[in-house]
């Protein structure tokens, strides 16, 4: 937590070009000076592939994840589970473009932006950096591309291929950790042919972080139903409803909507859909397999216990665990959240 205040304080004022000069600002102004002395190659943001993350020049320091002028560190409300991993956002827009805002959902964001997100796992000095995604969005639409830190954590290489880490999460479980190919970023990225972001909806950020971009131009307006999602460390002071119709929103709607990788399903599992059915209520699977477990629907009312969504996010096993991608562990707060939704269903 006092890293991001941190990132964001540090962006904010590398973002308005203002260097602190009061005693106490030392370390932010230190950050914000170096920001302001890095620029971002935006000739590699629009077209190649470079080999090193360090060619596009989002950080003014990258080790210490300190962003460059114009990079600006975001943190998502209710955030999608990666076995625990620390992530450390980022959204770079050029000189003279702005967002345009487009209700709850994905603001219109313009060609030769960027969106930057940062793996991490371990706090303080044994913080580890695995990799860092970038989409890139270019004229001919949004590319997605992975980079791999290496054991000095030095810089980051691309890996297109993907690679396999191992590592032991937050919880103390010891896996090996999937850094996807440039293919499988398509899988949780791919709507309609096309690949988009899913994170940074306006639902899923907090208002006063649009409002301060809003204020520097960065985007046009605060959109209409931001703030929506609770944050998810609040998730108590919410509605059971509501915290775990925003976790299937952020960790299963990617795949689970019309026009996604899994919308042969019938599932539709975003955050503005109100249809029973097609939340899975009753709702039979297309396909019997072992991933049912014998289970008939895939939401029971009042019975979590024969819910085949919940047998499923309560598997960690290759073939039943959902998401199928993105992560290698069981996510027991997840799990909680959408348990006692089901259970609080009438029948």
């Amino acid at each position: 937590m006092i890293r991001a205040a941190h990132l964001l304080a540090a962006g904010a004022l590398a973002l308005a070009g203002a260097i602190a000069s009061h005693p106490g600002a030392g370390q932010a102004a230190q950050a914000a000076s170096a920001a302001e002395a890095t620029a971002v190659n935006d000739g590699a943001v629009r077209t190649g592939i470079p080999r090193d993350l360090a060619e596009f020049g989002f950080f003014a320091d990258a080790p210490g994840q300190v962003p460059a002028a114009r990079v600006v560190p975001y943190r998502l409300n209710t955030p999608l589970y990666s076995d625990g991993a620390d992530k450390l956002r980022f959204l770079y827009l050029p000189e003279g473009a702005r967002m345009t805002a487009a209700g709850d959902g994905l603001p219109e964001i313009p060609v030769g932006a960027a969106l930057i997100k940062t793996f991490a796992f371990g706090e303080g000095e044994g913080r580890r950096l695995i990799e860092t995604r970038v989409l890139l969005h270019r004229a001919d639409g949004w590319l997605a591309l992975p980079y791999l830190w290496n054991e000095d954590q030095t810089e980051a290489r691309l890996a297109l291929a993907g690679a396999r880490i191992d590592l032991v999460t937050p919880r103390g479980e010891a896996i090996s950790y999937r850094v996807p190919n440039k293919n499988q970023c398509k899988e949780c990225h791919g709507l309609s042919g096309e690949v988009v972001p899913i994170g940074p909806k306006a639902r899923n950020l907090a208002h006063e972080w649009l409002a301060d971009i809003a204020g520097r131009g960065l985007i046009d307006r605060v959109p209409d139903g931001a703030d929506a999602l609770p944050r998810w460390e609040d998730r108590g002071a919410a509605g059971v409803a509501e915290a775990a119709r925003a976790y299937l929103d952020v960790n299963c709607a990617h795949c689970h909507r019309p026009g996604a990788m899994a919308s042969n399903s019938g599932l539709d599992l975003r955050w503005e859909q109100h249809d029973p059915k097609a939340l899975g209520v009753m709702k039979r699977p297309v396909a019997a397999g072992r991933g049912s477990a014998g289970l008939l629907f895939s939401v029971v009312p009042g019975k979590p216990q024969e819910s085949i969504l919940l047998h499923r996010m309560a598997s960690a096993e290759p073939g039943v665990a959902m998401p199928e991608l993105g992560k290698a562990t069981v996510d027991p707060e997840g799990v909680r959240a959408v348990e006692r939704w089901i259970a609080g269903l009438a029948p």
